[in-house]
């Protein structure tokens, strides 16, 4: 079997999860990961872990074959521009940003060239994160298993066509963000009613905590769940009855749908 190496162009927090898990499962090896970022400073860490720090983005490219764009999309057009004369049919580019479709990054490098699409979330800081993958036509299956047991080092993979990647950044993607704004909100409450705060936190993420391990297995459906919760005339359906009444499901969809259409837009 073919032994690949990989490069990350961007040392960010992302970057670091993802190589960390390659490290750590032995996927790869440190002397088979290379990285590079503007900001050289953001390199040394890594450089003590074995890995091969390279001083450009085109020296990072002619030493890899898998290559992680672990930037910003708004950064995007700039290192597409850089790399274009350097990458072959041999690389495989793995794309990590919102909004970047294949058709994009092919078109920006000139010829139609492997391309990984990947939705990753915050979690994989922690080796919980979900991601989602897709991948073009030209990547071959043994290149995208590596790809899917890459991402799997930091939590779970699900694999889907491309053209669901723009809305399942807001399932999994922009999420944990809808989940940090309800515990804001709860604990914000708590205080309103003169609970401590701290207090409030804690019990709070650890309901988060134990309401995720009932959704994943009970093995009922988010609706039965909440009729274990919700008794006739209680305290709970009094307040679902309120989150009804202030459109508390529509609130979260057009959430969704207006996280769906700024991917979309980041793509153009």
């Amino acid at each position: 079997m073919k032994q690949h190496t990989i490069g990350f162009i961007g040392a960010g927090n992302m970057a670091g999860a993802i190589l960390n898990g390659a490290l750590q499962s032995g996927i790869f090896k440190g002397e088979q990961i290379c990285i590079f970022d503007v900001l050289e400073e953001k390199c040394r860490p890594f450089a003590q872990k074995g890995v091969v720090v390279c001083g450009s983005s085109i020296e990072l490219i002619k030493k890899c074959d898998m290559v992680v764009l672990a930037v910003k999309p708004q950064i995007y057009p700039g290192v597409l521009e850089e790399i274009k004369e350097t990458v072959t049919n041999q690389h495989v580019l793995i794309s990590i940003a919102a909004g970047i479709s294949t058709g994009y990054i092919q078109s920006a490098i000139g010829f139609e060239c492997k391309v990984v699409r990947v939705m990753p979330n915050t979690p994989l800081l922690l080796g919980c994160g979900a991601t989602a993958l897709s991948k073009c036509a030209c990547v071959t299956d043994s290149e995208f298993q590596i790809v899917s047991r890459l991402f799997s080092a930091c939590g779970i993979v699900e694999i889907l066509p491309e053209s669901q990647m723009n809305a399942i950044i807001a399932v999994h993607g922009s999420s944990p963000a809808y989940v940090y704004r309800l515990a804001k909100a709860v604990i914000d409450g708590a205080v309103q009613q003169g609970i401590d705060s701290q207090v409030a936190a804690k019990l709070f993420i650890q309901t988060i905590k134990g309401s995720a391990m009932m959704l994943e297995q009970s093995g009922q459906t988010p609706d039965e769940l909440i009729q274990m919760v919700a008794s006739p005339g209680g305290t709970t359906l009094a307040a679902l009855r309120e989150m009804d009444e202030t459109g508390f499901d529509e609130s979260i969809q057009k959430a969704m749908e207006a996280c769906t259409k700024r991917a979309e837009e980041l793509g153009k």
